[in-house]
């Protein structure tokens, strides 16, 4: 996620050396126009501003930067062009595919020029567009897909007020109508007059429930691309954005083509103000459109090189720098990275041969420089010789909180946030500023877990730099590492100007030497360098280096350190932070092996290399080191021995580090971190600790390393604070490392606007050290001279129990055996179940090779993906998320470069997506498909996970929970008794119980094989918790989970028993019966799809209907043939043919016969009446069925004869009109005159059918409720037809029928309700999207 805040605060920690050359500790100084101008973008702090002033030309020129980030606007203020004129935006790529449209669809424009959209809107198409091939790839987009969750908020807003005022309008009308119609008939007692009343009365209903359900999806968006002979031009058609109709025609659209061509940007509408690019891949069948996922892509594109001439003074570091803009935020995720995003930004970055990259984005990681980016990042680094910056994260103040990649990778600049006076003065607007620059409170700590330092230099983290034109706004604050990382790499940026312009090789080894060797020191203390890594970063200096370093190899000295005695794990630095490892001596090997790059000379580099290093460590008497050593190409090896023992306790930092003894100017050619966290033992009873009068001003810290006693399991810890008068707030961290984990992080934020006491419970893992870290915010307190005490107790509690909970499935209980190590503690149980997980196989897979657009490595390897297709049915709606356990929760620390999962229904309407961080979504009842995308370019790999495992795990409605209940008795679940509340646990002594099963009646029903139960199970007593809280055990501090295997389902009894009925039957009839049966089944396979199949389906029907010409089954199957007939060219002809079909299964079943069942009452316990109820229910439904199809055939009979009737008065064709006429007959006179049956003129056949199909069953039903609606519709009651349609739709437990939604496509343009049927056209393409959005 990207590291920074919007926030106009922020927050420290750490203190600055106090020399005026950094340009911080600047002393009661008062700021003017000019210095608050140049405080909102700092560059006086790393000596940027001097720089440039000294050589103005090194101001960014020949350096490409590129920004791996959530999208740059080209369009934002300052990111037109650099300080020498060129362009400062050279490419503008979605890395992710979040913009991706899929454009594989080709169309021919017709003879008015005019083609059909993806979504299915008439496009006109521009006559003087070059088209030579005349061939237009279509697709389309919901824009809101492309817009940030702010900017779609903001638009919503703003259609909707729009939206309400036409629904207002058809309100105010409805309203009118009906007071009208109420004043001309003052009583209604006319049957006809009622139903007129309850039409409109309906349509004012609508209207006001309509705009209650209102949940506004976005408009899509046309997207046509074409080759015009040179390049490949993308228009878009953006009327659904623009109120006037005559603005955002795609006729009116000025082409683009691929942002690198020419550099051309787009807007959507006036009312977005979003910008947007394009680039076209794969042969013209994917367009990719490209808007930012959110405004910190522009921030810090602004921060390393915005260019303002008008004011110079907003310049960014490197003005003159230029850039590519890699989004790798994918705006499907909010603005998370994917694999696929970060891989194809690598590939992108290489072939554009940037100097530069820079990365303000992170996440925690369990294993530091290790991963399938890592790798890719060191080729680019090693190979292709880019200098990578990132942010080192904003989790501090803890140690050990630096993240993945800009804290834990070798090969990256890691980058800390400093604060300066002047920026808190300005950007912040601080009362009182601080006399010194600080680190902010919430950046992030080293070491790594393997003891590299974490974090290499530090620079100013926060700034007000431009953010994207639909922010409605040129600029604004942000703070945080992100900020940092490009104040740095606009730093890098310089000195890269300079090398080129004065011919010195650029190397990142060098430039990253000279940064660490001219930094300068952030704080006195050792272990400050823990926090701000060298320090504070200062261009010229480290130019100076550069300078006299440039005959001298470029070589980075990897440093791999393995403890003497063991192999592995091997490390970068010494870490000792448990309480063993503190105790004694150790004794480590180092190897330094000098790495080139990848195309240095054997003769001219490697076999002259030849170095004699001094061994130095900064605490002789804790870390001995030889004295000298001899490093030639191939690497030396020496021991280090570090003796903690006499150490006090709490923080200790070392370094060794070696001199060039020829040229001790260079400075450490190689430094290696040794930290050491001495812990506090707790040896009182019961065991606590206690740490007074600790005194706090701004962006102080305090750390206390405490040695977590053995069977703690959570800490209980209170904070009382005293002697200050304005509010303070202070941020709390208790950090513990465990072995290939990420760190166990209790964070926790608390404001204090007065003295007073908190207190707090959090998990702890015994025997380990645990760090506190106590640091008042670098801004809370300022402007008051009060120094704040803080008094900080934490009490450590744990109850131990024998084993992780498993129960199997079984009736037998678990045996469970708790003590206590530390004090008494009480012993109250709790446990339940409240999430279901079942396993999936995929049903599908196929492995396909990517485009080489952008998914082919820099090797030349090209990346492969593999599709997984898995079929998840849900017998109720639920709240549901997708487990991968193989790949889930690590983006960094994985050797599979990305994975991405959809889930769609049968209407390809997707619900949810995600990647390594699933989320839960709400899905209704029905059946989906899950489609996984993992890509990787080893094809070995992908075949070994075309059977991988999936989870669906939903949460139980809070009814459904099960609550487990504990016994002192193993027969306890079986007899009742015996059951088991709480205890009082004395260490020395354990206690035994049983933990039951859950009873079965309370298992979720259908539980596939496999699924498991999940939950969590607690069992101590917290002193801080309320009554609410200590029933649920998911909110105690040490809760564990446990789960409970489902065991299959009981056998079905009756499973396997013939039917009575059938068994009395002779074995002839049987057979005649089931050959006829058969012959059925075959009709009902055969296709109807060419003329050649409907031949032989007809010639099979007539054959069978002369065979079994009374057999209702099978008149009912040559029905639902004939209705699934698809093709029609004679609509007419095709509806006599079903009403006929219809007709021939109603005559086949005595209705006489039928309703007297029905008039009974069975016995649900004979079998063979229930037999008999089955087989007249099955009569009834075919009945139905048959009415039904007539009904609808009949009405569309009458509507087509209509519409052609319709177009013989309007054409003046007397003779056809003639005939149509009497074709009509009465049916037409009974639409205009509302005259059915009941007053005994003018037989209406629909009417007839419709009211025989009303004594059978529930014409409100979706299943024959359209009959209704158009019945309804026949008479001109269009609000009512509206209506029942609408309680069809809402009651319609089945996925979403696409006719349905036509229908009320339909009446509502019938209606006049535009509004209402353009909001409809919207949700259609949500609904019933032509095919699924790509990858």
């Amino acid at each position: 996620m990207p590291c920074s805040s919007f926030s106009t605060g922020g927050d420290n920690g750490g203190d600055n050396s106090g020399k005026k050359s950094d340009g911080s500790s600047l002393r009661n100084f008062k700021l003017n126009e000019s210095t608050f101008l140049a405080s909102l973008m700092p560059k006086k702090e790393i000596a940027a501003d001097r720089f440039i002033d000294a050589h103005p030309t090194y101001d960014g020129r020949g350096a490409l930067i590129a920004i791996f980030d959530s999208g740059v606007d080209p369009a934002a203020d300052g990111l037109q062009i650099t300080s020498d004129g060129k362009p400062k935006i050279l490419d503008v790529i979605d890395c992710t595919g979040s913009g991706d449209v899929d454009t594989s669809k080709v169309v021919k424009a017709d003879a008015d020029g005019c083609i059909s959209g993806a979504s299915g809107a008439s496009l006109v198409i521009n006559t003087s567009w070059k088209n030579p091939s005349g061939e237009w790839h279509v697709g389309y987009k919901l824009v809101y897909e492309l817009f940030t969750e702010t900017l779609t908020s903001r638009l919503k807003k703003e259609r909707k007020k729009k939206w309400d005022e036409k629904n207002q309008e058809d309100i105010a009308r409805a309203v009118k109508q009906l007071n009208d119609f109420d004043k001309q008939h003052i009583k209604v007692d006319d049957a006809k007059l009622k139903r007129v009343r309850e039409d409109l009365q309906n349509r004012l209903d609508l209207l006001r429930r309509l705009s209650e359900s209102y949940d506004d999806k976005g408009p899509a968006i046309d997207a046509v691309v074409w080759h015009d002979g040179e390049v490949w031009r993308v228009a878009l058609d953006t009327q659904s954005l623009e109120d006037d109709p005559d603005c955002g025609k795609l006729a009116n659209f000025v082409p683009l083509t691929n942002y690198r061509i020419e550099r051309k940007h787009g807007v959507f509408s006036k009312l977005d103000a979003c910008t947007f690019v394009v680039n076209v891949y794969n042969d013209g069948n994917v367009l990719s459109v490209v808007t930012d996922c959110s405004p910190h892509a522009t921030h810090v594109a602004g921060i390393a090189s915005a260019f303002h001439p008008k004011e110079p003074s907003l310049n960014g570091v490197a003005p003159g720098a230029q850039l590519i803009s890699c989004k790798i935020g994918d705006s499907r995720l909010g603005s998370m990275e994917t694999g696929t995003g970060l891989t194809r930004a690598l590939i992108a970055a290489v072939e554009h041969k940037c100097d530069l990259i820079n990365m303000s984005y992170g996440e925690a990681t369990l294993l530091p420089d290790y991963g399938r980016f890592i790798d890719l990042v060191n080729e680019a680094v090693n190979k292709h010789r880019l200098i990578f910056v990132s942010s080192a994260g904003n989790s501090g103040p803890g140690l050990s909180t630096v993240g993945a990649p800009g804290g834990t990778a070798s090969s990256i600049i890691g980058v800390g946030a400093y604060v300066s006076p002047a920026m808190a003065a300005g950007a912040h607007c601080v009362v009182e500023p601080p006399s010194e620059g600080l680190e902010y409170t919430w950046s992030s700590r080293g070491p790594t877990a393997d003891g590299d330092l974490g974090v290499c230099i530090s620079a100013p983290g926060g700034a007000v730099a431009p953010v994207p034109t639909w922010t409605l706004q040129r600029r604004m604050l942000m703070n945080g590492t992100s900020m940092a990382s490009p104040s740095a790499c606009g730093g890098i940026a310089l000195l890269i100007s300079a090398m080129k312009a004065e011919g010195i090789a650029v190397s990142p080894y060098s430039v990253r030497k000279a940064l660490e060797n001219t930094s300068v020191p952030i704080g006195d203390l050792p272990e400050d360098k823990l926090s701000t890594g060298q320090g504070l970063m200062q261009v010229d200096k480290a130019f100076e280096y550069i300078q006299k370093c440039q005959n001298i190899p470029c070589v980075w000295y990897q440093i791999n350190i393995n403890q003497s005695g063991k192999t592995n794990p091997s490390s970068r630095g010494i870490y000792l932070r448990e309480p063993s490892a503190c105790r004694q001596s150790t004794e480590w090997t180092v190897q330094v092996s000098p790495k080139f790059h990848e195309d240095a000379s054997n003769f001219e580099e490697l076999i002259p290399f030849e170095e004699c290093i001094e061994l130095q460590s900064t605490g002789e008497t804790i870390v001995k080191v030889p004295d000298y050593l001899l490093l030639t190409h191939n690497g030396r090896t020496f021991n280090v021995v570090v003796d903690p023992s006499n150490l006090c306790d709490g923080l200790h930092y070392y370094e060794v580090y070696g001199i060039d003894c020829k040229a001790p100017w260079r400075g450490p050619l190689f430094r290696i971190p040794i930290t050491i966290t001495k812990a506090k033992a707790v040896t009182n009873q019961p065991p606590q600790v206690s740490f007074s009068n600790m005194l706090f001003q701004p962006g102080h810290i305090e750390r206390r390393y405490i040695e977590v006693p053995h069977g703690a399991s959570w800490a209980e810890a209170t904070m009382k604070t005293s002697g200050f008068d304005t509010a303070r707030r202070f941020y709390l961290d208790a950090v513990q490392m465990c072995p290939l984990q990420r760190p166990l992080k209790w964070e926790s934020v608390a404001t204090f606007p007065s003295p007073a006491s908190k207190s707090f419970a959090f998990r702890v893992v015994s025997g380990q050290t645990l760090e506190l870290v106590i640091a008042q915010f670098w801004s809370s307190g300022i402007g008051s001279h009060d120094t704040a005490s803080v008094d900080f107790e934490v009490a450590f509690h744990g109850i131990k129990v024998n084993q992780e909970v498993i129960l199997d499935g079984s009736e037998a209980p678990v045996r469970l055996d708790a003590e206590t190590l530390l004090g008494s503690e009480e012993l109250v149980p709790v446990a339940i179940l409240n999430k279901i997980k079942v396993p999936y196989r995929p049903i599908d897979s196929k492995i396909s090779a990517l485009s080489t657009d952008r998914d082919k490595l820099p090797s030349g390897k090209q990346i492969l993906a593999l599709t997984l297709t898995y079929k998840i049915k849900l017998e109720d709606g639920a709240k549901v998320k997708p487990q991968i356990p193989l790949l889930n929760n690590r983006i960094y620390d994985t050797k599979f470069e990305s994975q991405f999962f959809m889930i769609s229904d049968s209407n390809k309407r997707v619900y949810s997506c995600g990647d390594v961080y699933p989320s839960s979504s709400n899905l209704p009842k029905g059946e989906y498909n899950l489609q996984l995308y993992l890509r990787h370019d080893n094809v070995q790999i992908l075949e070994k996970m075309r059977h991988l495992v999936l989870f669906i795990e939903r949460n139980l409605e809070e009814k459904d929970v099960i609550r487990l209940s504990f016994f002192s008795q193993p027969d306890g679940p079986l007899m009742g008794n015996g059951s088991f509340k709480s205890s009082m646990l004395f260490p020395g002594i354990k206690e035994g119980l049983y933990l039951g099963p859950p009873p079965k009646e309370k298992l979720p029903k259908n539980s596939p094989l496999g699924s498991v139960l999940v939950g969590a199970i607690s069992y101590g007593k917290l002193s801080l918790a309320d009554q609410g809280e200590s029933k649920n055990p998911e909110k105690h501090p040490a809760a564990c989970s446990i789960t409970y295997i489902v065991p299959p389902n009981k056998v079905d009894e009756d499973k396997g028993k013939g039917s009575s009925l059938s068994s009395k039957k002779a074995v002839s009839d049987r057979i005649k019966e089931e050959v006829r049966d058969a012959k059925i089944k075959v009709l009902g396979s055969l296709k109807q799809e060419t003329d050649e199949e409907r031949v032989e389906w007809k010639e099979l029907s007539a054959l069978l209907k002369s065979e079994y010409p009374k057999h209702t089954p099978l008149l009912a199957k040559i029905l639902e043939g004939l209705v699934s007939r698809s093709n029609i060219k004679d609509k007419i002809q095709h509806d006599e043919e079903v009403i006929d079909a219809a007709n021939d299964v109603i005559d086949s079943i005595d209705c006489e016969e039928l309703a007297k069942f029905f008039a009974l009452k069975n016995d649900p316990e004979d079998e063979e009446a229930e037999n008999i109820k089955k087989k007249f229910e099955s009569a009834r439904d075919q009945l139905a069925e048959a009415l039904y199809q007539k009904g609808l055939a009949l009405a569309e009979i009458e509507s087509l004869k209509l519409a052609d009737l319709t177009w013989c008065i309007l054409s003046k064709d007397v003779d056809k009109f003639l005939a149509l006429e009497a074709g009509t007959g009465g049916a037409r006179k009974d639409v205009d005159n509302e005259q059915s049956t009941d007053d005994g003129s003018h037989p209406d056949s629909f009417e007839e059918n419709f009211q025989e199909l009303r004594k059978w069953v529930d014409v409100k039903s979706p299943k024959y409720g359209i009959l209704l609606v158009t019945r309804e519709r026949r008479s001109q009651r269009l609000g009512t037809a509206l209506k029942v349609l609408c309680d069809i739709i809402q009651d319609d437990a089945e996925p979403a029928k696409k006719k349905f939604y036509e229908l009320k496509l339909s009446l509502l343009d019938e209606i006049g309700w535009t509004h209402l049927a353009t909001y409809e056209r919207q949700w259609m393409l949500v609904r019933f999207p032509p095919s699924l959005p790509l990858f």
